[in-house]
């Protein structure tokens, strides 16, 4: 979660930031999935955008 020290991770490619970047916060998507919180990546969130807003599974896309 943004705020501590740890790395921040994409579900979808792997891709990792600090969590501090404040810049990812803008940028990257926060989802929930079976209860807990899941980050995409700017990259990934623009091409499967229709896919996410569809709520459509991860495993989907």
């Amino acid at each position: 979660m943004p705020g501590d020290d740890t790395a921040m991770t994409c579900a979808t490619c792997g891709r990792s930031v600090p969590s501090d970047d404040s810049a990812v916060l803008l940028t990257w998507a926060r989802a929930m999935e079976n209860g807990r919180p899941v980050w995409t990546c700017d990259v990934c969130s623009r091409t499967h955008l229709r896919s996410i807003e569809a709520k459509l599974d991860a495993t989907w896309w």
